[in-house]
């Protein structure tokens, strides 16, 4: 035997565990995989961490880049990572926050119930902070819109513009989705709700992740502070007063925040455009990465 085969052997010996670990955690923990990576992609597009200190607890967001200030605000379950696919090539025109939203991601608190309050008091602290008294245009997914929303009622003059994206704070989406599945086949029904049938099916691993994940998911915690959202809505009279542009991505596929949703809050805003993605549904940054960066293209651009 070679001397170079012996070290091939002793280096193999070396990596067999970490690449067993890594090959479970595809198989087993393939959210958490995902989860790592999205974050990877937000540094390597020039973006830093950073932890803004708040009386919840710590507070984390991806900031950077220059010009007006663009923040992104994920929907619920999620974290800063799931724009990871539209973010880089909008660092030289913007200066980027993308936090995790409190109670997701590594953003406090990390236990018990999760009020509405406690996302809405980390999100203005963050804004606060980097937006450094700059008005700030405002892309919102799911649960990210609806806060963006309450934050632009609440303080116009730090919002220049809201892109709402298949999300908002007026009352009436289909509260019959399965947000808590706890099976393989409830996680299923509920995906097949929030995205478009044409879209690949998710993988078996992945779904028993989702269920294994929900018990102590944001949404559980949420479900667990009762009537703390209901307190953020807004009615249509307080979504008349808001004069700032406000365009709306949708994709129109989405069962959850169907697109008549979308045309509701459309009515009553005084400067709003609907702009629809096909074949798409709940989460467009995810579902159709490409498409959506045409929409966000036209939302940033138009008056």
């Amino acid at each position: 035997m070679t001397l170079t085969w012996v070290l091939g052997i002793v280096l193999l010996a070396a990596l067999l565990p970490g690449c067993l670990f890594v090959a479970w955690m595809l198989v087993k923990r393939p959210l958490e995989v995902w989860v790592w990576a999205s974050r990877r992609m937000l540094l390597r597009a020039g973006l830093r961490k950073i932890v803004v200190q708040t009386p919840l607890g710590p507070q984390t967001a991806f900031v950077g880049g220059v010009g007006p200030v663009l923040v992104f605000l994920h929907g619920v379950t999620h974290q800063a990572g799931t724009w990871a696919r539209v973010v880089p090539s909008l660092a030289g025109r913007y200066t980027l926050v993308i936090p995790d939203l409190a109670g997701h991601g590594e953003s406090a608190p990390r236990t018990g119930p999760l009020p509405g309050l406690d996302v809405y008091q980390g999100l203005e602290a963050v804004i606060s902070t980097q937006a450094q008294g700059r008005p700030a245009t405002l892309v919102g997914n799911s649960l990210g819109a609806w806060m963006a929303m309450v934050l632009a009622d609440r303080h116009p003059d730090r919002v220049e513009r809201l892109v709402l994206v298949n999300g908002g704070a007026l009352g009436g989406w289909n509260l019959r989705v399965n947000l808590a599945p706890k099976t393989r086949e409830e996680t299923r029904a509920t995906m097949a709700q929030l995205m478009d049938a044409s879209s690949p099916a998710i993988p078996d691993n992945i779904l028993d992740d989702m269920a294994r994940r929900a018990a102590s998911s944001p949404v559980a915690r949420m479900l667990a502070a009762p009537g703390s959202m209901e307190a953020w809505l807004l009615t249509e009279d307080q979504l008349r007063t808001l004069r700032m542009p406000v365009r709306l991505i949708w994709g129109v596929s989405d069962q959850m925040f169907p697109v008549d949703y979308a045309r509701r809050m459309a009515a009553v805003l005084p400067d709003a455009e609907l702009i629809p993605i096909e074949r798409c549904g709940h989460i467009p940054q995810q579902e159709a990465p490409g498409r959506f960066k045409a929409a966000l293209a036209r939302a940033l651009g138009s008056r």
